[in-house]
């Protein structure tokens, strides 16, 4: 560092001690005395350029699978498999061919392990329009017989009713046209027993089909030709398909 001294400037008093000089001193730095303050460098635009798309990529990627996963969730949940099913069937094998012909609605909500059934007025005399509900959840099959506007309980029969998946199988071949051009009829007898008074408890889907109505409990009957029928009156038939089979339910009460 450079010391410049320079005299005072005239018309000024001195105020240092005699025999000193007067002089104003200016300090110069030299190059070497300056302090040296690093520059900033700049990151490359390039990497950012590259983050900000790779957070845009992730970020669409996430917005399309999340509206991929909702749309197939709703799907299943609000439009659940809904067939339109007519079948012939021989009412009687031994006797050779009578055929008769089956049509009905089937809904599968595969979620609530429920199958829902409908079956309008059939072709055949004596038998009934009926709505139908399998549910396995509940393990209970219900029968609101439409002309009497009761309803009829009984234990779900698991080894002739198709759970959900494999009524939807089923259903989906005749609907393709590829299987079941023609089938037989089996039968199956049912006794009221007695009523019930609550059906909340039966799940949601019972409890909303027979909500407001009679309702009685079923216990089934081996179907035998017997004279033992003769005590049995004001049977009601109703016919539906839920297996390669269509199933004749005779729900008959005492005298």
């Amino acid at each position: 560092m450079v010391k410049i001294s320079l005299p005072t400037a005239l018309g000024q008093k001195p105020e240092k001690a005699e025999g000193e000089a007067d002089k104003t001193e200016i300090l110069i730095p030299q190059a070497n005395d300056v302090q040296t303050i690093p520059a900033t460098t700049q990151k490359p635009t390039l990497r950012r350029i590259l983050c900000v798309t790779i957070a845009l990529v992730i970020l669409l990627s996430t917005v399309v699978l999340g509206i991929i996963c909702t749309y197939k969730y709703y799907h299943l949940t609000q439009a659940p498999p809904m067939f339109h099913c007519q079948v012939l069937y021989d009412e009687d094998l031994a006797s050779g061919p009578n055929r008769a012909r089956l049509e009905e609605d089937v809904e599968i909500r595969m979620d609530d392990e429920v199958e829902l059934i409908n079956v309008p007025v059939p072709e055949f005399e004596g038998g009934d329009a009926a709505n139908i509900i399998h549910d396995f959840y509940q393990s209970l099959t219900a029968y609101h017989d439409l002309s009497l506007d009761r309803c009829y309980i009984i234990e779900l029969n698991r080894t002739i009713i198709l759970p959900p998946r494999n009524l939807w199988e089923l259903l989906t071949k005749m609907k393709l046209g590829t299987y079941l051009p023609q089938t037989y009829l089996i039968q199956e007898e049912m006794e009221v027993t007695e009523q019930i008074g609550n059906v909340h408890q039966l799940g949601s889907f019972i409890r909303h089909l027979c909500s407001g109505k009679k309702t009685y409990k079923l216990k089934r009957r081996s179907v035998q030709r017997t004279i033992e029928k003769r005590d049995i009156k004001n049977c009601h038939r109703i016919r539906h398909l839920v297996n390669i089979f269509v199933i004749e339910t005779s729900i008959c009460e005492k005298d």
